[in-house]
């Protein structure tokens, strides 16, 4: 099993204020080209609509002139054709000019649209990427904490829009949560879906259609007296609703049996509204979740002012390096023990761009390698797209492998090659090791370190670093990180990893395992 030495991650683009088959992972060209590929379509929607007025302007017109005529040959039928030139048009009318009304009729100026449409349809959202978008906004509910009434009118932190959700879209995320047996999130957007029905918002979906689900899923919870109040609701609204009727009579049934076996007397359910913290989230499979989505949102984190006061920053020559005498690297200590730090201004706007150029025709979803297959896959727990670029790519990847080796002292023959991803809408990576086999990604809002409460944040053109191996090649289990999800916005990195192999004399192994 190789191993990496060192992990070094450039932050290519701090956040950009955007609003963004697995579209979904990662913001870049796709969804923009989608955002004009959309605009495209309404122009030909608009065409189409002033073709069918033109056609029916023109059907019109005949109408009107043919119910003028009728009129006068049908009242006095045999008076209209005494005269020759009646009946010779009448002939010709029949003959000709209704077979022109026939074909116009015929047209069908939805070809143009149907075509266009034909043409962009392959390039659409499908169901998968609808599903992940909507899974990534319960993500960052939870992540940030935001109530869905804030999330359904687009009141996300220092940031105020006017993207928002209408009733039928926060009954659809309540749907795929409910889809997916997440029944805490089918509650909190199945409440706001009725929330603003009943605040007179116009809906396609019905409250019925609501309450069913709603009040289930509150059941699926465990709050049977909230569950048999909103089926009484439903059941009030369609009496003859299929599924209502026998669920109340289970509810009712379960929570007397329950109430008898505790011995308690019947309690009304809360009349508070159901919000965020009414329920408690169920537990996953990342036991330290709190711990990092709290360092997410700037929680819990350990600097103080003993270790504030052990980090400094200096300029950095790589060791009397040629190329950094004249220009050295400003380096900050970011965290002491491990030790991490940041180099400022390592990579310049135009190499960003082009390093972005190269990347983009190239991104991919990003996979992780199934412990028990050895497969790469994709995960749930790893949402972004990357590409790798090799230096012979471009003159700016050579450059740029040169500047990490002149930087660190280490050799790049034995590194993996440059990694390049993008984070769209929720994009993150939870908690993981970088110091096994690699081939992952490292990036979002900011990077956390749950074990000892650290988070760093992304500044453009920057680079972070920090061994992840001991120098006597054990992995320092205190680097395991995570990238956050990203609010707002998108956000590309470039990660390195290099290797164990080929530094036994750049740096020597140590004394003890942990040297």
């Amino acid at each position: 099993m190789r191993k990496s030495l060192f992990f070094i991650s450039w932050a290519l683009l701090c956040c950009c204020w955007t609003t963004q088959a697995e579209i979904f992972t990662s913001i870049g060209e796709f969804l923009k080209n989608l955002i004009y590929t959309e605009k495209e379509l309404v122009q030909s929607l608009r065409e189409y609509i002033k073709a069918e007025e033109s056609k029916l302007a023109a059907v019109k017109s005949w109408a009107k002139k043919l119910d003028a005529l009728t009129r006068v040959s049908t009242s006095d039928p045999e008076g209209y054709l005494a005269h020759p030139v009646n009946a010779y048009k009448l002939m010709k009318r029949l003959n000709t000019e209704w077979s022109e009304l026939e074909s116009l009729v015929l047209q069908n100026p939805s070809d143009g649209f149907i075509s266009n449409m034909s043409i962009h349809r392959q390039y659409f959202p499908d169901e998968e990427d609808e599903t992940g978008a909507a899974k990534a906004l319960m993500r960052l509910q939870d992540t940030y904490q935001l109530d869905s009434e804030a999330f359904s009118r687009g009141k996300l932190p220092g940031l105020h829009s006017n993207a928002f959700l209408t009733v039928d879209d926060c009954y659809d995320m309540g749907k795929t949560a409910y889809n997916d047996a997440d029944y805490y999130h089918a509650v909190l957007w199945m409440q706001q879906s009725l929330k603003q029905l009943d605040a007179g918002e116009e809906a396609v979906v019905s409250k019925a259609d609501i309450l069913d689900y709603l009040s289930y899923s509150v059941y699926q919870m465990g709050d049977l007296p909230r569950a048999i109040e909103l089926t009484r609701r439903l059941v009030a609204i369609e009496p003859g609703h299929q599924r209502a009727g026998g669920n109340l009579r289970y509810f009712e049934r379960l929570l007397f049996k329950q109430l008898n076996e505790l011995n308690q007397a019947y309690q009304p359910s809360s009349e508070e509204p159901i919000q965020l913290g009414t329920y408690s989230r169920p537990k996953d499979h990342l036991p330290e979740r709190e711990a990092y989505e709290a360092l997410c949102r700037g929680e819990g984190l350990q600097m103080n002012e003993k270790r504030r006061s052990r980090l400094f920053c200096r300029y950095q020559d790589g060791k009397r390096n040629p190329r950094l005498l004249l220009k050295p690297m400003k380096e900050e200590d970011e965290w002491d023990s491990p030790h991490i730090v940041r180099y400022l201004d390592v990579l310049s706007h135009e190499e960003i761009e082009k390093i972005k150029e190269l990347a983009k025709p190239r991104l991919a979803r990003a996979t992780v390698r199934d412990p028990k297959t050895g497969v790469l896959t994709t995960a749930n727990y790893r949402v972004s797209k990357s590409a790798w670029l090799e230096g012979e790519d471009d003159p700016v990847i050579e450059r740029v492998n040169q500047r990490i080796e002149d930087i660190t002292g280490l050799t790049v023959n034995t590194a993996e090659l440059l990694q390049v991803a993008n984070y769209g809408v929720g994009g993150q990576y939870e908690p993981h090791y970088d110091f096994s086999r690699m081939s992952d990604v490292e990036a979002g809002g900011a990077t956390v370190f749950p074990d000892f409460g650290a988070a760093i944040w992304p500044r453009k053109g920057t680079a972070v670093f920090w061994y992840n191996l001991f120098k006597s090649g054990e992995g320092d289990y205190r680097t395991r990180h995570a990238a956050c999800p990203v609010l707002v916005g998108s956000k590309w990195v470039s990660n390195k990893w290099i290797h164990e192999r080929g530094q036994e004399f750049r740096r020597p192994c140590g004394l003890t395992e942990v040297d």
